[in-house]
């Protein structure tokens, strides 16, 4: 089976493409709204509820009941499989509320792991242990929380990462695994209408502003048999074991992509979002192209967006003809400005070129497309270093015969090769070699 994309496993788009869910949409949206705005007072009541009960299964009955004025039901399947024993919890991750609504079943707690710790954090229902940036210390610090006696469950997420659970599952980390050699897997699959239930970079508060404008949001709960570790069996082994059982069960594909494949890929879309709207606004209207990530905010330049963009500088001076917004968008890919000089010589990228400022000689040679790339390669070939404006000409006769404009085409790539070849030894202060030097070299 062919092993899913990075962006395959995620949801971009928020609203349905079908025109009659659109429609029952619209129809919706004053009922959604005056409904969201009650909820927002009830979820207010719930919260002071859930603080004020002691921490126990009465607790867990009216908070859920309450959730399910909110929109929220919670159900579960095979509970027989539950081990009583076992203190540390596996799920796939799909929403940002995964931890509260399991936490209805069974009383367990979820580590922050990102984000700021306080009243927000406590308020959402996060154990507060710190070490968010080291792993290690953070799994130290769980297994000695878990061996205090009468402490709660651990509920952890491997994949580190919402997806949409509908395609594939993140590669599972480790660290988790190293607290206990005994786990119980569980399956979370969920469920709304009309709206998909996560999209990528949307916030907790957009997601629960959204649960409480639909009708409901289903969350269905599968307890899987409890697995325990192998004897000499690595903590990754384990891991990957565990992500395969959970992957079959759930119909989905076990990935090997990671956190910060999803990360790096969002931050690539981010970045090339606005060079293929500025492109797009270019063309014709009816050949306007999309953008990559719609609804994705852009933010402000990484240090990979200033690396990509001192590297098109570079192939721009090389390239002087060439868009920038082309050269970023092959440089995302390539990450090399020497693949991508080749690629925008040899034809791979297309692009409109830039008119440049030419010199005298070339417009010359310009009035004579026939013969002007032949002459241009000898003259760059005999060109001395203080020419550094001698530039190729960009554009030339379309030739009747294939044979002529199978010529004229090599010869263009020969003169832009030539030319970018003196550019880059001018820039550097190389010394070109001879060719008698070149064949006097053993």
């Amino acid at each position: 089976m062919e092993r899913p994309r990075v962006e395959q496993l995620v949801e971009f788009r928020r609203l349905p493409t079908d025109g009659f869910i659109r429609a029952l949409l619209v129809l919706y949206t004053p009922f959604g709204i005056c409904l969201m705005l009650l909820r927002i007072f009830i979820g207010l009541h719930v919260f002071l509820v859930s603080s004020a009960l002691p921490d126990g299964l009465l607790r867990r009955v009216i908070v859920r009941a309450m959730c399910a004025i909110l929109g929220m039901f919670v159900t579960q399947r095979d509970s027989r499989h539950q081990d009583k024993n076992v203190k540390t919890y596996i799920s796939n991750h799909i929403t940002q509320f995964d931890h509260n609504v399991l936490n209805f079943l069974t009383p367990c707690h979820t580590p922050l792991l990102e984000g700021h710790s306080g009243f927000v954090s406590w308020a959402r229902g996060f154990l507060e242990l710190g070490w968010m940036d080291n792993r290690t210390r953070l799994a130290e610090a769980l297994r000695q929380y878990s061996s205090l006696e009468g402490a709660r469950g651990l509920l952890l997420f491997p994949e580190d990462e919402t997806t949409s659970g509908k395609v594939g599952l993140l590669k599972f980390s480790s660290w988790p695994f190293t607290i206990d050699s005994i786990v119980q897997p569980l399956v979370l699959t969920v469920k709304r209408p009309f709206v998909s239930v996560n999209v990528a970079e949307s916030s907790w508060v957009t997601e629960l502003l959204w649960m409480f404008f639909i009708p409901f949001t289903v969350y269905q709960v599968r307890w899987l048999s409890s697995m325990s570790q192998m004897d000499d069996e690595p903590e990754e082994e384990f891991a990957a074991r565990v992500q395969e059982h959970l992957a079959m069960e759930l119909g989905v594909v076990s990935t090997q992509h990671t956190k910060s494949d999803k990360v790096e890929y969002l931050k690539r879309m981010k970045h090339m979002a606005p060079q293929a709207a500025s492109s797009a606004n270019s063309q014709p209207s009816g050949n306007r192209a999309r953008t990559f990530l719609p609804g994705l905010s852009i933010s402000s330049l990484s240090a990979e967006d200033v690396r990509i963009s001192g590297m098109a500088k570079q192939v721009k001076e090389v390239l002087p003809h060439v868009p920038l917004n082309a050269i970023q968008m092959d440089l995302v890919i390539t990450k090399c400005v020497d693949t991508t000089i080749t690629n925008l010589l040899e034809g791979r990228v297309q692009f409109t070129p830039e008119e440049v400022s030419v010199s005298p000689s070339s417009i010359s040679l310009s009035s004579k497309p026939h013969l002007a790339s032949s002459k241009l390669v000898t003259s760059l070939k005999k060109a001395p270093k203080d020419a550094p404006n001698a530039k190729p000409v960009s554009k030339t006769r379309f030739e009747k015969s294939p044979v002529d404009r199978h010529l004229s085409l090599q010869e263009r790539k020969d003169a832009l090769y030539a030319y970018a070849r003196r550019r880059y030894i001018e820039k550097h202060e190389l010394q070109p070699q001879t060719e008698e030097s070149q064949t006097e070299q053993p």
